[in-house]
């Protein structure tokens, strides 16, 4: 039995031992995942279990987000989260904004999630960052110096359903943002500005009004090739957006389906290696993970049939999916959100573990999942970035939560 090191705020080290079983580590091809829907990528090593040592970067609420990039423009990868970013490789904080305090007993931050683009093309890292569901979503300007706080834009008045995500609709290498309307009943994308200097985002909608998964408190919201046509769709727990090859039509075709209950990022992916894509949820405030399985619908239509993975925790709130062991199938982190809801959700005051399941395809096409412990004192919040952030070349977890900034470095 190998023991894992958890190093946290205070540098000392405690002993936690998640792993029945663990092989020599060796290199990993490292990808990320921001709570887009990356497709998963593969390792040069195969079957090898990846081991982690946490550090705590900052022990104050102040997001339930986080994201990386290289602020200083130094070449290390530094950390974003709420109302700072923290430098690399000491993790000095500086301030992006005004800072404040926030109390997860009572309430909630200003940052649920955030994401990074070089959104006015000057060369320098901007910040994008998700208030409150229902609330406004905003980017900063990067000014190039490390003492001054960043210029504030707003890009919509209102970002809906608690999974908005990155996506690249258009293929031109910069992330779009696709979110809900609620005033509007619609989901919409956001095209960054198309001109250098430029700092306004032009959204449009995609389905009729009062289409599901826009609403303020909407679960579920994913990216993926439903239908095999090669061009990836828009995923809902109500059903899909066929994502038509000229993005100007409009309304994009709503295709009805049962994809379980109300959860947080959804991917697509032929997990029983039939030919066709499955997707994988996972509940946001109650239990459960779900891979659910394309079939055929009685009249011809695609439909699904749910398989559960794991009822043992809850509030699974954020979830990365990718290859975490090198065998070419793709495997998840998720985990539980601490205090999602002031501890009133199902199971909202057990431990705050988070995970990795691996993918296991039978020959015959069965699927299972092995759960690998990677913590049971910090949960996620409201999604999960998973990739090489210190170069080394391992895989690393980054997660923002009511618990601070918290950072599993893959060893």
């Amino acid at each position: 039995m190998f023991n894992l090191l958890i190093a946290c705020s205070n540098k000392k080290k405690e002993m936690f031992n998640p792993f029945k079983r663990l092989y020599p580590l060796a290199l990993l091809i490292a990808v990320a995942i921001a709570a887009c829907n990356t497709p998963p990528t593969s390792s040069d090593t195969v079957g090898v279990d990846p081991v982690f040592e946490k550090e705590v970067i900052y022990d104050q609420f102040i997001s339930e987000g986080a994201n990386v990039a290289d602020v200083d423009n130094d070449g290390d990868l530094d950390i974003l989260a709420g109302h700072y970013w923290f430098e690399a490789p000491d993790w000095q904080p500086h301030e992006i904004r005004q800072p404040e305090t926030f109390d997860y007993t009572k309430g909630y931050s200003h940052s649920f999630l955030n994401f990074t683009e070089d959104v006015n093309q000057d060369g320098w890292a901007d910040y994008i960052c998700f208030d409150f569901p229902g609330e406004g979503v905003y980017w900063y300007e990067n000014p190039g110096d490390k003492d001054q706080h960043w210029k504030e834009y707003l890009i919509d008045s209102t970002a809906c359903n608690e999974s908005p995500m990155t996506v690249d609709l258009d293929g031109d290498g910069r992330l779009e943002l696709m979110f809900g309307n609620k005033d509007r009943g619609e989901m919409m994308w956001f095209q960054p500005p198309a001109e250098k200097g430029g700092t306004t985002w032009t959204g449009r909608s995609i389905g009729l009004p009062q289409e599901e998964g826009t609403r303020q408190y909407s679960h579920g919201l994913g990216w993926g090739d439903i239908n095999g046509d090669g061009i990836k769709d828009i995923i809902v727990r109500e059903g899909w957006w066929e994502v038509p090859a000229d993005l100007s039509t409009y309304p994009w075709t709503f295709h009805p389906a049962d994809l379980g209950l109300p959860c947080s990022q959804m991917y697509a992916y032929d997990f029983d290696g039939d030919g066709d894509q499955d997707v994988l949820s996972a509940s946001a405030h109650a239990y459960g993970v779900w891979w659910h399985e394309q079939v055929p619908g009685e009249e011809g239509e695609i439909a699904f049939q749910r398989h559960l993975i794991d009822t043992s925790f809850s509030q699974t709130h954020g979830v990365a999916m990718l290859d975490m062991n090198g065998d070419d199938l793709p495997d998840f982190v998720t985990g539980k959100r601490f205090y999602a809801h002031q501890g009133k959700d199902p199971g909202g005051k057990e431990p705050p573990v988070i995970y990795w399941f691996e993918l296991d395809r039978g020959e015959d096409g069965s699927v299972s999942w092995e759960r690998h412990t990677i913590d049971d004192n910090s949960g996620i919040g409201i999604h999960v970035v998973v990739r090489d952030i210190n170069g080394d070349g391992k895989l690393d977890i980054l997660n923002g939560n009511k618990k601070g900034v918290i950072v599993f470095w893959g060893k």
